[in-house]
């Protein structure tokens, strides 16, 4: 009886210790899925406040030496989001309706008509990544034939899309010049974003996403007249 008891008494605390084990990791993985969800909605705020900076001309407009103008990247972003971004989890992440190379060609869209493909390129994004359970992240997906986990693509998807967010706000700074309004922190003004930062903290608000913070800090920077360089 009392190896019996031994025994139970084990299989019970293996039990619970796998149990705990398996609910913090779904704990893990769900907190996951709301922070990469937030970041990418403040990358695609901070390509949109750049974008509120620049008018129909000058999105349009190429820089030269075979660069991309706003518009075309915004047409990319799009282009790649409705094709990686369908059916993720089922088929392949390149479609076979997408048409690559005409994302980087002026096909006469107007700013309405690139701010809609815009928007739906975020919604299906999001429909899809809003949509991910815990279980899903130890799936594999394609891209081009290439196995990804659920994991490295959405890393993926995130640093390209950063990468080409940031090409957005560079090139509306320079559009816009010793007008810009700044997205992010003034040079010489680190030491008052920190303190900022703190009283945030201190208040008790919590940052949505990474880029909050400076958001916030910007436009109250805006607000004063303030500048970066």
């Amino acid at each position: 009886m009392a190896n019996f008891s031994a025994v139970y008494l084990t299989c019970r605390l293996w039990t619970g210790i796998t149990f705990y084990m398996a609910f913090s990791e779904t704990g893990l993985l769900e907190t996951y899925l709301a922070d990469v969800s937030n970041c990418f909605r403040g990358y695609k705020k901070l390509a949109e406040r750049a974008l509120e900076q620049v008018d129909d001309e000058e999105i349009m407009g190429s820089r030269g030496g075979g660069s991309n103008s706003i518009a075309l990247i915004v047409k990319h972003i799009a282009g790649n989001q409705r094709s990686r971004w369908r059916d993720f989890l089922t088929e392949d992440g390149e479609k076979p309706d997408r048409n690559r190379d005409f994302e980087f060609e002026y096909g006469g869209e107007s700013r309405e008509d690139l701010m809609k493909a815009w928007e739906d390129g975020w919604r299906t994004m999001f429909g899809s990544i809003d949509s991910l359970a815990p279980e899903d992240l130890s799936k594999t997906v394609l891209i081009r034939g290439e196995r990804h986990s659920v994991f490295k693509a959405i890393s993926r998807q995130l640093t390209h899309y950063a990468y080409h967010i940031g090409q957005i706000v560079l090139l509306a700074k320079e559009i816009r010049g010793d007008e810009w309004e700044t997205l992010s922190v003034p040079k010489g003004r680190s030491n008052d974003f920190n303190a900022y930062m703190a009283e945030r903290i201190e208040g008790g608000a919590v940052n949505t996403n990474p880029l909050e913070g400076t958001e916030l800090f910007s436009v109250l920077e805006t607000e004063t007249g303030a500048k970066d360089e």
